[in-house]
């Protein structure tokens, strides 16, 4: 099970960071992928974590997504710096048996447990 917290209401160029605690299976067996879906849109992916901590940023990151876990607590984290009204969306983690998966062009149905997204609002 994956629980996605850390959203909410952040003014633009705040930073922000957004976790992904994983319970129920072993942690650092699995790769964590960081997404988001804005209204109307379709899902995008930002990275994918691979169990040992090596990064790959997809298609839809760029340089203020930082993606990182700390497999002791269970946990992967997503710090977006210098939010913009841009990245207001809907950020989900999502979880899926590493078997060197990751890369940066991993598609979305690979990963098999999604959580359930945290609403991250731009407003000044």
């Amino acid at each position: 099970q994956l629980q996605a917290s850390g959203g909410g209401l952040v003014e633009p160029g705040n930073s922000l960071r957004l976790s992904c605690e994983g319970s129920g299976f072993a942690f650092d067996d699995y790769a964590i992928g960081w997404y988001f879906q804005a209204p109307g849109h379709d899902r995008e992916g930002i990275s994918c974590l691979s169990g040992d901590g090596t990064i790959y940023y997809l298609d839809a990151a760029n340089g203020r997504f930082t993606a990182s876990r700390d497999n002791a607590k269970n946990t992967a984290y997503l710090e977006i710096k210098d939010v913009n009204p841009g990245d207001q969306s809907v950020y989900f983690c999502a979880s899926a048996l590493d078997w060197g998966l990751c890369s940066p062009q991993v598609p979305s149905y690979e990963f098999d447990d999604w959580g359930q997204g945290t609403l991250v609002t731009v407003s000044s």
